[in-house]
């Protein structure tokens, strides 16, 4: 049977705001990427989203980003390699510590936002996330885009890679996503949604903007938790995946 993991980004907020509806979600997805504090997130938030991950048997994801709290880690930053890997390195230990405390442990390693996007073709940036990760533990998967320098350069290092795919994002034809200032690049329809996430499960591809059919082999399906009615889209995307055999399943 076919299966695939759903991932979402939970702890995205700081302090008395909330953007996720992290309890929910939690109900849906298999793995949830933990913002670690640099581009949302603060300890209490790590603390509360770690516990309620644990209790529900979802995987923890370290997912690091820029020092970039005010532009929610979506800006280009140019940052030293050593720099960017201590940094790495340090958002994992911090989520480590509430991960352990919630009787789990941080299970594989996503960047977030500017530095997902920057680390598919920058190799000394791609080298560096990977620096960070192999400093805080060499055994952590790392989960990204099909073809990235990043999983290229984690594989040579001798990290586990997890490919994952996005059903409400739109591509390019060379798999990488549409910047989101981009018309078109993120898809809203519901009904879109789900079909996408079929067809990525099962056939391991999907239409890009321009119509093209491309390949995107995943392991992993990641689910925006930041946008209106995600709990419901993300809901029916599982009730989809499952009511056409797929199995849902972490794949750490």
């Amino acid at each position: 049977m076919t299966s695939i993991d759903l991932n979402a980004d939970l702890g995205e907020g700081f302090g008395r705001w909330r953007l996720t509806d992290d309890e929910r979600l939690l109900s849906v997805v298999t793995s949830a990427n933990v913002a670690c504090g640099f581009h949302a997130g603060d300890a209490a938030t790590m603390r509360r989203v770690c516990g309620l991950a644990a209790e529900r048997g979802v995987r923890i994801g370290a997912q690091v980003s820029y020092r970039d709290l005010a532009g929610f880690g979506r800006r280009a930053m140019d940052v030293p390699p050593a720099e960017l890997a201590a940094e790495v390195a340090y958002q994992i230990g911090a989520l480590e510590v509430f991960a352990r405390a919630a009787g789990a442990r941080v299970a594989y390693v996503k960047p977030h936002g500017a530095l997902y996007n920057r680390v598919v073709r920058d190799e000394e940036q791609a080298g560096a996330v990977v620096d960070g990760v192999l400093l805080a533990d060499a055994t952590l998967p790392v989960l990204g885009l099909p073809g990235s320098r990043l999983l290229e350069l984690a594989g040579k290092a001798g990290l586990p890679v997890v490919t994952e795919a996005f059903a409400d994002r739109a591509y390019t034809d060379e798999g990488t996503l549409v910047p989101r200032r981009q018309e078109g690049a993120v898809v809203t329809d519901p009904a879109s949604v789900v079909a996408r996430s079929v067809d990525l499960a099962r056939s391991g591809e999907v239409t890009a903007l321009s119509g093209r059919r491309i390949g995107v082999r995943a392991r992993s399906l990641c689910l925006h938790g930041d946008t209106p009615g995600a709990v419901e889209l993300a809901r029916r995307v599982r009730d989809g995946l499952e009511a056409s055999g797929v199995r849902v399943e972490a794949f750490a």
